[in-house]
């Protein structure tokens, strides 16, 4: 097998995968090495993609050219927009999807990529010269040179199981874990952390009595999840509703005392806003009940994700708690819940390409980086890939900044500010939220997937025919005075009696039409914003800036700059104590520095 390549990408999990047909698709010769080739694109937790916030995610991948929300629709078993009580601004997709067809589907992706070869195998070092990464070497001694090397290990880094007070290696429960590569990473002087996650048993459906259950069907008239998609998967399955009771609470405090995360055997931080079962009863005793959504696994299995009990209590405690839910009277079952702890790498080490800042052509992309969540690997997965194949190419790195997208805002916040726990994306982390909805992911970054080179000439144009669409019929409504009706609590474009209405226009165009008109003057106030925020970060910091020169910084923030590196001024002020007086200091020096 050849040994030579451009870029080599470790795991093949949903950053993996992004990460390497990205590579790939911008034509460097790229090689994924992974545990299991039959674990690509495998779904570790419950069965769904998107939600609140990791929709827009999905959305702006596939704006860009990403694969997630093409595997979602071939996979989709269930579609649904949430929050639509709210506004447009904080709407977000969500799918149900079979596993099995989802990592069917991008391993058979992956495999037949051009440009990209699959190898199985584990790596246990980096390769570095001169502070450059130069390649891997495998527990074969099998050595594999690139130009860059991107890891992608997921939870696989000296990954620790947890099922109460028992615990065992491994990435992935029945899976080996990274433990070599992990001290590798120690020895090349990276500041890492641990992290804990965690998932729910699974159960046999036939057990389970439906009749006692609400159920919850998707929505019928639901577009896609990508913009590409003609026509998505049709077959439905849906969700069940189900709730924990006293019951449940009581058997959950009597064994807390079997539980490592309350025995101080777990020492990795959890994920704040995804708590095990055992975690929700202990911080929240004022509850009496939580909610529990029943996910089928897929079309042809008989197995149920409970989300809602993640779990690493007993397994004998795990069937008295299920066994006490109304509906799982009788449920069994099929593989019990566990905690994994992991070790994540600080991401303030890394530069907004995701490149680490101490080895060139070093790059780590998902829960590496401190991340929760498919949508947040494959988005940082995808970022990698592409800034990888750009350097390599010698052409300017892609950075999304917080103004452009959900995936600017999860970038910068992690290389910013860092992050102790397990990093979700939330639709109230972003500014600009109103800006950078869903609907017009396509438009704000199918143009910059064109440029780079991932999206094809006949999208962009159907994105640029889509805009036109829109603009045209939006002057049309100013010139005849509808714009003003149409701005009216319930008046919508069809009932408008605006008789020269454009019938072509699609159902998401018509949509994107009323968002904008409706929502005019918070939308001119974000822009305004928006141009003052883009000024600031305008303002260049050079790589090679000396802080000991710059006459009034306090040693810590001194300290805290030269550690983060910012690239530009807006990026040194959301550095946490980083001062407004001290950016008004570096603001002045610049100039100087610029001037000299």
């Amino acid at each position: 097998m050849n040994s030579e390549y451009d870029i080599i990408i470790i795991g093949s999990g949903h950053a993996g995968c992004e990460a390497s047909l990205a590579s790939s698709r911008l034509g460097c010769k790229t090689l994924l090495i992974t545990m299991s080739i039959d674990k690509i694109g495998f779904m570790s937790c419950n069965p769904a993609v998107g939600g609140l916030a990791k929709g827009q995610l999905v959305k702006e991948i596939d704006a860009l050219g990403g694969q997630m929300a093409k595997a979602t629709d071939v996979s989709c078993i269930q579609l649904r927009l949430l929050n639509t009580r709210k506004g447009p601004a904080v709407r977000s997709t969500r799918a149900q999807v079979d596993r099995q067809i989802y990592k069917t589907y991008m391993t058979s992706i992956v495999e037949t990529q051009p440009n990209l070869s699959v190898k199985e195998g584990l790596v246990e070092k980096i390769l570095v010269e001169n502070n450059v990464a130069k390649g891997v070497v495998t527990s074969l001694n099998e050595e594999y040179f690139a130009k860059a090397v991107i890891i992608t290990p997921g939870t696989f880094l000296n990954g620790l199981i947890h099922i109460g007070l028992e615990h065992h290696a491994g990435g992935r429960i029945g899976e080996r874990h990274s433990e070599r590569l992990a001290a590798d990473l120690r020895k090349l002087g990276f500041k890492m952390g641990r992290l804990k996650t965690g998932t729910c048993a699974r159960i046999d459906g036939r057990t389970i009595n439906f009749e006692k259950l609400t159920a919850q069907y998707g929505d019928k008239e639901m577009p896609p999840f990508s913009f590409q998609t003609v026509r998505r998967q049709e077959k439905e399955l849906p969700c069940y509703i189900t709730y924990t009771n006293e019951r449940t609470h009581d058997i959950i405090r009597a064994n807390l005392n079997r539980s490592p995360l309350f025995t101080g055997i777990i020492k990795g931080t959890g994920v704040r806003y995804c708590p095990s079962i055992e975690d929700k009863i202990y911080r929240f005793p004022q509850r009496d009940r939580h909610h529990i959504f029943l996910e089928p696994e897929g079309l042809n299995t008989i197995e149920y994700y409970p989300n809602g009990i993640s779990t690493s209590l007993p397994v004998d405690v795990q069937v008295k708690m299920i066994n006490s839910i109304e509906g799982l009277e009788n449920a069994r079952i099929t593989r019990p819940g566990y905690g994994i702890e992991y070790d994540f790498v600080d991401p303030t080490q890394l530069y907004p390409t995701l490149e680490t800042k101490s080895i060139k052509g070093l790059y780590m992309a998902g829960q590496i980086n401190g991340t929760t969540g498919y949508e947040e690997a494959a988005a940082l997965g995808l970022m990698a890939g592409i800034n990888a194949a750009l350097s390599i190419k010698g052409k300017r790195p892609l950075v999304l900044d917080r103004s452009q997208a959900y995936i600017g805002v999860l970038i910068d916040d992690l290389v910013t500010k860092g992050t102790a726990e397990p990093y979700r994306m939330f639709t109230s982390r972003v500014e600009y939220r109103l800006l950078l909805r869903e609907d017009n992911a396509d438009w704000r970054l199918t143009p910059i997937g064109f440029e780079i080179g991932l999206i094809g000439d006949q999208r962009h144009r159907a994105v640029l025919m889509k805009r036109e669409n829109i603009e045209r019929e939006l002057r049309k409504l100013r010139e005849r005075g509808f714009e003003k009706i149409l701005r009216r609590p319930g008046v919508t474009y069809k009932t408008l009696g605006y008789t020269e209405a454009d019938p072509a226009l699609t159902r998401e165009e018509i949509a994107e039409l009323e968002i904008e008109i409706k929502y005019e003057g918070f939308v001119k106030r974000q822009l305004n914003d928006i141009g003052r925020f883009k000024k600031i970060e305008k303002i260049r910091i050079p790589e090679i800036m000396d802080y000991a020169k710059v006459h009034g910084l306090s040693s810590e923030v001194r300290e805290k700059l030269s550690g983060i590196k910012p690239i530009n001024l807006g990026q040194a002020s959301r550095i946490s104590g980083v001062t407004p007086a001290a950016i008004s200091i570096l603001m002045v020096y610049l100039e100087k520095y610029r001037r000299s």
